[in-house]
């Protein structure tokens, strides 16, 4: 619970007008193996081919070698099952060890990291991540290896040129007991003071910002503040958007957001209450919780509908869920967009019409209004997306399926060499590139 609180707090306090924006800071990679369903590593790249097609709207230039250029956007289809759900749970979970193993993991506590569980020797062994991504001209490489007690492996790599510095490895040796460090002339400040603090259920990273290690701290704030996701463990919530609409100028961005994906409100009234409310305050030391009633603030949103004939004003349960959505949506989209971060959603489609899909995708290869590189990871089912008009290249589009182990796997579009004009939806449904679910007509009876 006290993970997704991160997120919550972080986008409460966003200034959608002047609020700070984090230098260029694009996902270039996610590797994950032994979560859930991804048995075996998977690795979701960002990094743009070598294909000109839509490159100065749907691609951002990074001056690297290795990734010159980095996509604005990636998509992810799959059957129900599939595991592309879990793709995404394994970057949160990530975000959330760096989050909280330092601070509110207490010594002792065990990672809520389920492994995959239908094979013997992978329900014993670690869990993996791994993200790289660049921040200001310099691109970074972290990762760890976990089992449920205690973190295994760690390491960053920073590449402030071509080739690479390794800032620090860490790695548990199973004969003494310990963890076995080794730090790099990169990594300033007081090292082993860090390693010391560093407890086994805690990384490293973490442990050392939280001692003030200015060297380190970009990395844990790409973590933090960098990566906004939402799935069904975080689901969109109104808070960004009261607090774009409380500000004369937010409240008229809101409302052209809302107009341009033609819903026709003119104006959204935001009336602050107050009144008696519960809330769960937890002990961790003690290990109890209990439910205060206090003072809290309340928000209500009353929305204006203009016609020719007239005008009404609704409140926001009288709204359709599809309204309700793009409204806690659009505060998020447009933080991101201002602030070059990278927004993550599972099922983008849900409850939002196929059309309005297309649009909020548009936005993050418009450069003139993503005009700080922010990025869009997201999963769908509306396949219609395959073959609209130059919304996507062929390397933004992934699939996911599961084998004959029930092990999930990822592939791009790209390993298939589709043919420049191929009916890409057509062959998705087919089953020409995997991620569609098989379904045996004899389990329905005959009629």
């Amino acid at each position: 619970v006290m993970m997704l609180e991160h997120q919550a707090a972080f986008l409460a306090k966003l200034d959608f007008i002047y609020g700070y924006s984090l230098e260029l800071a694009m996902l270039i990679e996610f590797r994950v193996a032994n979560f859930c369903s991804l048995r075996d590593e998977q690795v979701l790249s960002l990094v743009a081919s070598k294909d000109k097609m839509l490159q100065e709207t749907h691609t951002v230039a990074t001056g690297l070698k290795a990734a010159p250029h980095v996509l604005r956007s990636a998509v992810v289809y799959g059957a129900n099952a599939s595991g592309k759900s879990n793709l995404i749970k394994a970057l949160q979970t990530m975000r959330g060890i760096v989050a909280e193993s330092a601070t509110v993991m207490q010594p002792r506590q065990t990672f809520a990291v389920p492994p995959f569980r239908l094979d013997a020797q992978s329900a014993q062994a670690p869990t993996t991540f791994e993200v790289t991504f660049i921040l200001d001209g310099v691109r970074y490489q972290y990762g760890f290896s976990l089992t449920a007690q205690r973190v295994v492996n760690e390491h960053l790599l920073v590449y402030k040129a071509f080739k690479p510095q390794r800032w620090f490895q860490r790695h548990y040796d199973a004969e003494t007991g310990k963890d076995v460090y080794e730090f790099g002339a990169g990594l300033k400040g007081a090292k082993h003071l860090w390693e010391g603090a560093t407890r086994a259920n805690a990384l490293f990273l973490s442990m050392a910002v939280q001692l003030n290690s200015e060297a380190l701290r970009p990395v844990f704030d790409w973590f933090i503040n960098g990566l906004v996701i939402f799935n069904e463990q975080v689901q969109l919530s109104p808070q960004a958007s009261i607090q774009m609409l409380q500000q004369a100028e937010g409240r008229q961005q809101m409302c052209d957001f809302l107009s341009a994906a033609d819903i026709s409100i003119a104006d959204i009234e935001v009336v602050t209450h107050k009144g008696l409310g519960q809330s769960v305050h937890v002990d961790l030391e003690a290990g109890k919780a209990e439910i205060r009633t206090e003072e809290q603030e309340g928000f209500q949103l009353r929305f204006v509908h203009k016609t020719p004939q007239g005008q009404a004003v609704f409140d926001l349960m009288e709204e359709s869920s599809g309204t309700r959505n793009l409204l806690f949506l659009a505060g998020p989209v447009m933080a991101v967009l201002h602030r070059g971060l990278t927004l993550v959603i599972d099922e983008l489609d849900t409850s939002l019409h196929p059309l309005l899909v297309r649009e909020l995708v548009r936005l993050f290869h418009r450069p003139e209004v993503n005009t700080e590189g922010a990025q869009l990871l997201f999963t769908t089912h509306d396949t219609a997306l395959l073959d609209a008009p130059d919304l996507l290249r062929r390397d933004q589009i992934w699939f996911v399926e599961k084998n004959g182990e029930q092990a999930s796997e990822l592939v791009g579009l790209a390993e298939f060499s589709p043919r420049k004009n191929e009916a890409l939806e057509r062959g998705y449904l087919m089953g020409r590139y995997g991620g569609i679910p098989f379904l045996n007509p004899t389990l329905w009876g005959s009629h």
